[in-house]
C-alpha cells in the first residue's frame, strides 16, 4: 500500500511540472494572439486569445490546486485539501462554457455586420498559436495524468480546446485570402465553440458527480456487495458507500453482518482483500457487526 500511495504523490509532482511548463508557453502566446487579433480585426483569434486567456487562468488555477492539496490533513481537515482539485475542474468546465458562449454572442453579430479580415496575418499569427497549442498538449498528454486525473483533464480540454480554435482561425484566413470569404471567421469559431462546450460538459458532469459523492465509475456498488455476500459467514452487507476524495483517491465504507460463531477478523481480512484486489481502492473501512449489535440506522 505504501508503494501505491508513493505511485500517487509521484504522478502528481510529474503533472506540477507539466503544468508549469505548460502555463508558461500558452501565457505567451496568448499576449500574442489578443494583439494579433486587434491589428488584423479578426474574432477568430480574438476568440482564440480570449480562450488561451481562460487556458491561462485554468492552468495556473489547476497548479495551484496541486500545490494545495498537498498540503497535509488537519483535525479539521481530516482528508486533507485534495478536493480542491475537483472544485478546480469544476470551475474550468464552467470557464468553457462561458468563453464558448461569447465567442457564439460574438460570431452572431458578426455574421449581420461582417468587418474586413486581415487573412493573412491572421493566418500565420494562428499558425503560431497552433504550434504552441501542440507543444503545450503534448507536454501534458506526455508528463501528466490526462486521462485519470480529472484536474489535469480540465486542463488538457482547455488547451485542445484553444488547438482547436487555433485550427479554425487558420481554416477561416485560408476562406478569406483565397475567396475573400469574410463570414468564414464568425463561422468556424460557432463551429469551434460547440467543439468546446461538449468536452466542458463533460468535466462538469464528472466534477459535479464526485463533488455529490457519486459512487466511481469503475465500481458497482450491487456487485461489490453481491462479492462480499459469498465470503463464508457473512450474513448481510448494509449502509455501503463508495466515493472520490480526488482522482486517484476512492474511499470504501460498509457495515457486514456475521454469524455469531464466525471470526470476525478473518472476515474482515477476507473483505479488505477483495476489495483492494478487485477495485484498488486503498482506503477502505468495514463496520463488522454480530446479530446482537445494535445500532441506530442511517439515513444514507
Amino acid at each position: 500500500m505504501g508503494h501505491d500511495h508513493n505511485h500517487f504523490e509521484t504522478a502528481r509532482s510529474r503533472n506540477k511540472k507539466a503544468l508549469a511548463l505548460a502555463l508558461g508557453i500558452t501565457a505567451g502566446i496568448m499576449l500574442l494572439e489578443f494583439f494579433g487579433g486587434l491589428f488584423t480585426n479578426s474574432l477568430a483569434l480574438i476568440a482564440d486569445s480570449g480562450h488561451m486567456l481562460s487556458d491561462t487562468v485554468s492552468l495556473a488555477l489547476s497548479l495551484t490546486a496541486i500545490w494545495f492539496a498537498g498540503k497535509a490533513a488537519s483535525a479539521r481537515k481530516t482528508y486533507g485539501y485534495y478536493r480542491f482539485e475537483i472544485i478546480t475542474a469544476f470551475i474550468n468546465g464552467v470557464t468553457l462554457f462561458i468563453i464558448a458562449g461569447f465567442i457564439i454572442y460574438e460570431a452572431i453579430k458578426r455574421f449581420y455586420e461582417p468587418p474586413e479580415v486581415q487573412g493573412g496575418w491572421m493566418l500565420a499569427i494562428a499558425a503560431i498559436g497552433l504550434l504552441a497549442n501542440v507543444l503545450s498538449a503534448w507536454v501534458l498528454n506526455r508528463n501528466a495524468d490526462v486521462h485519470g486525473n480529472l484536474n489535469m483533464k480540465s486542463a488538457y480540454v482547455h488547451i485542445m480546446g484553444d488547438a482547436l480554435g487555433s485550427v479554425g482561425a487558420i481554416l477561416a484566413g485560408l476562406l478569406i485570402l483565397l475567396f475573400d470569404w469574410t463570414l468564414a471567421d464568425p463561422l468556424i469559431s460557432v463551429i469551434v465553440a460547440l467543439l468546446i462546450l461538449r468536452s466542458a460538459w463533460g468535466i462538469l458532469q464528472n466534477s459535479l458527480h464526485i463533488l455529490m459523492e457519486g459512487t466511481p465509475r469503475t465500481v458497482d456498488a450491487q456487485e461489490v456487495k453481491t462479492l462480499l455476500l459469498e465470503i463464508d459467514g457473512v450474513l448481510d452487507v448494509h449502509d455501503l458507500h463508495v466515493w472520490t476524495i480526488t482522482s486517484g483517491l476512492d474511499l470504501f465504507t460498509c457495515h457486514i453482518d456475521v454469524k455469531i460463531d464466525v471470526d470476525e477478523q478473518l472476515v474482515l481480512q477476507q473483505a479488505l482483500e477483495l476489495i483492494h484486489n478487485n477495485y484498488g481502492i486503498e482506503h477502505i473501512t468495514i463496520q463488522v457487526e454480530k446479530p446482537q449489535t445494535v445500532h441506530h440506522s442511517l439515513k444514507v
